[in-house]
């Protein structure tokens, strides 16, 4: 059964990027090699991505992305209500609501998870639609006052497992539900 999964990180105070979507707070912390869910391990379980606008247009940015390519080798469903400058290989527009979805991007998973890589309103959509099983939240010792929320919304948690790696906090957790 297909499992989606918001792997990402946030400052101490809830924010995935500052107002201006930077994330050089994230860039500036030391990490080591002890993680709970290393990143490798985490993508090979991977078989499709969600991204939303914002994050997709930050990676395409920083990342050195070239025409036409695209960072992840994994079919990308691009949640926007814009579309995208230029067509990017493995990467399919869509918008509406996530169930609208589910079939295709679950289809492009095929036996593997899906990762929605961004942001927190988007990851908060999916959990709405009952599309979350899992947050992995690397937490930096950061605090921004104001940016782009981690999970916007009100939500349930069971922390399954925590650690650490270098400065930052590792936590697992299920996503219960929705709170009224």
């Amino acid at each position: 059964m297909t499992r989606y999964r918001f792997y990402t990180a946030t400052t101490l105070d809830g924010f995935l990027a500052d107002e201006h979507d930077s994330l050089d707070w994230l860039m500036s912390q030391p990490t080591g090699d002890e993680s709970i869910l290393p990143y490798e391990d985490f993508i090979a379980e991977v078989g499709a991505i969600v991204t939303g606008r914002s994050t997709y247009d930050w990676v395409l940015e920083h990342e050195g992305i070239v025409q036409g390519a695209w960072v992840f080798t994994q079919p990308t469903f691009l949640f926007t209500h814009r579309p995208p400058l230029e067509e990017r290989d493995g990467v399919t527009v869509v918008s509406g609501p996530p169930a609208a979805h589910r079939t295709a991007i679950e289809e492009a998973a095929g036996e593997k998870d899906v990762w929605i890589v961004g942001g927190g309103d988007l990851a908060a959509e999916f959990a709405r639609a009952g599309m979350l099983d899992e947050l992995f939240a690397s937490i930096a010792p950061v605090t921004l006052g104001a940016g782009k929320p981690l999970l916007g919304g009100r939500f349930d948690l069971e922390l399954l497992e925590h650690g650490a790696n270098g400065a930052l906090l590792e936590a697992r957790y299920r996503v219960v539900g929705g709170r009224a």
